[in-house]
């Protein structure tokens, strides 16, 4: 999708009013947070904290190693 996205002035600070079509894709509505992460090719929206998904992987990660040691643990 391509779109072309107004700056307007909101108080002090300035903003932009996202599509109905980039929110449902977010799956976000007004109240929602969302993160704004720098790409190669420019800057990136997304409805997961980009900070948090790399922490949880890396969780995974622990955990499919150490599963037998986690079962146990568990007792």
């Amino acid at each position: 999708m391509n779109k072309s996205l107004k700056i307007t002035k909101i108080g002090n600070s300035a903003g932009i009013v996202l599509p109905k079509e980039v929110l449902a894709r977010l799956r976000v509505g007004p109240g929602d947070q969302i993160y704004l992460s720098e790409a190669p090719d420019g800057v990136r929206l997304t409805a997961v904290d980009p900070d948090f998904a790399a922490k949880m992987d890396a969780a995974e990660a622990i955990m499919r190693e150490d599963r037998d040691i986690l079962r146990e643990l568990a007792k």
